[in-house]
């Protein structure tokens, strides 16, 4: 069975631009798979619903996690579109729903003097994610590692949604700099660069209005 297409469906100009925006495709990124399949083609043949899938889809565990992965986060959009809940809930929940893509992480290199130390790309992307999350106004969707060719650096690649109430420049230099003080600070991951690409556009926060001033007793002044 074909997985729907979720641009097949138009939303009104009123509805929050994540809302319109969640396409699963660009917030898990057109990232490679460790077999060597793209993200993309991966999606394009779920969504294409072929009963006879290639010979290499159908032994690749890698291709099957994915599957399973986007076909959860497939089926988060389409509710979300049927909801129409406010643009904070569809960001944490189309969030929360693109960490849960189901695959296998390339196990990294750490940076020890021996360079015998490895750790799961998956555990480190969600210690970055979460360095991230920790800047006002930004969540992290995606976070992809690719170790340099001497297997001793990595090159970060993390897709956000960004509150537009602050210029971009600015915030993407301070999830950078959380990013790299994570990766050096809470794992100990080389860090050659770090790409950032914002895919969709979180509702800025409301300031929590300050609370009235009371006297010692409780009472109003």
């Amino acid at each position: 069975m074909a997985l729907e297409d979720p641009r097949a469906t138009s939303l009104p100009e009123n509805v929050p631009a994540l809302h319109r925006d969640a396409d699963p495709a660009r917030l898990v990124g057109d990232e490679r798979l460790p077999c060597g399949r793209l993200v993309s083609h991966v999606w394009e043949q779920a969504r294409a619903g072929s009963d006879q899938p290639d010979a290499h889809t159908a032994d690749c565990p890698y291709c099957r996690q994915a599957t399973e992965g986007l076909t959860a986060l497939d089926a988060t959009t389409r509710t979300l579109r049927a909801q129409r809940p406010s643009a904070r809930t569809v960001a944490d929940r189309v969030v929360r729903a693109a960490r849960a893509e189901a695959r296998l992480g390339r196990i990294l290199p750490l940076d020890d003097p021996a360079h015998e130390l490895r750790i799961a790309e998956n555990a480190v992307a969600k210690v970055l994610r979460h360095a991230a999350d920790r800047i006002p106004g930004v969540r992290a969707a995606s976070c992809r590692l690719t170790p340099d060719e001497a297997g001793t650096t990595v090159t970060i690649t993390m897709t956000l949604a960004v509150a537009l109430d602050h210029p971009l420049p600015g915030r993407a230099a301070q999830v950078r700099q959380a990013v790299a003080d994570a990766s050096a600070h809470e794992i100990g991951v080389a860090v050659s660069s770090i790409d950032l690409s914002i895919v969709s556009e979180l509702e800025p926060l409301t300031p929590a209005a300050p609370a009235e001033p009371t006297s010692r007793n409780g009472t109003e002044p």
